[in-house]
């Protein structure tokens, strides 16, 4: 143990440390708050919100096999920048 009781101390900060991966510009206070949104969402809401993104002009819906996902997922990601 460390002078001071500075071990015990580091070890607590250790431990409260989140060992989520988050996407550049998350943290777990802003996943959290998408979880409770999602998780207090009423069966109506949750239909007016998916009826609403499958109506949106700036955004299509499509069917991708499997197996191209991930091709996807990075020509997004570069487009995205």
């Amino acid at each position: 143990m460390r002078r001071n009781g500075k071990a015990s101390s580091d070890k607590q900060r250790r431990a409260k440390r989140d060992p989520s991966p988050y996407p550049k510009g998350w943290n777990r206070k802003r996943a959290q708050a998408v979880i409770d949104h999602y998780e207090n969402q009423s069966d109506n809401d949750a239909i007016a919100e998916a009826e609403a993104a499958y109506n949106a002009v700036t955004t299509a819906m499509i069917a991708v096999p499997v197996q191209l996902v991930s091709e996807v997922d990075r020509l997004i990601a570069r487009r995205a920048g």
